[in-house]
């Protein structure tokens, strides 16, 4: 894992883009705080700032394809793809997708879950960023890495908006460059 410059991690750790966030608390059950990035997408200044670190950040990496995980990747991942001259991806949820697939099963803190990819989505050597609206436990990103490595793909990075850090998510990821632009320790 990379780790970055101590001034580069304090500017992307803005607290002005904190601030557009929304906690609600006991939300989706009692005792959650939930951190809701609607407030922050509406407001056209904070969107685009968000866009703008995170392909700061991945510019000089010569990105190929931004994998998008359903479903807040679909809201970062095209818009940082365009900003990178790259292609978008999504990963899909099972039966989303039209063409043959490649799937990976995951494991949650109640169950398990799967997440599919066109077979053809990645061609081998190409270089991917994978990037959602949170870093929590891992296990999604973890499985979506793992799935774009059985298809070829050179993982450059995975970016988040918001990571929970108290949940120990990039623990997972550690042979990864992670990037997270807002940290909660709560």
């Amino acid at each position: 894992m990379t780790s970055q410059p101590a001034s580069q991690q304090a500017r992307l750790n803005s607290e002005e883009l904190k601030k557009l966030i929304r906690e609600v608390p006991d939300f989706p059950k009692k005792g959650i705080l939930f951190y809701d990035i609607t407030t922050l997408l509406r407001d056209k200044v904070g969107f685009a700032s968000l866009i703008d670190q995170l392909s700061e950040y991945y510019l000089p990496k010569e990105i190929d394809l931004v994998l998008g995980i359903e479903a807040r990747g679909f809201i970062f991942g095209p818009a940082l793809a365009y900003r990178l001259n790259a292609g978008f991806v999504p990963v899909r949820k099972p039966g989303k997708l039209p063409a043959a697939c490649a799937r990976a099963e995951y494991e949650l803190e109640y169950g398990s879950n799967t997440l599919e990819i066109h077979r053809d989505a990645i061609e081998k050597g190409q270089r991917v960023i994978i990037v959602d609206d949170l870093l929590a436990t891992g296990g999604t990103a973890e499985a979506t890495a793992r799935l774009a490595s059985s298809l070829g793909a050179n993982i450059a990075g995975l970016g988040f908006v918001v990571e929970l850090d108290f949940l120990s998510g990039r623990s997972k990821l550690r042979d990864y460059d992670v990037l997270s632009l807002l940290h909660y320790d709560k």
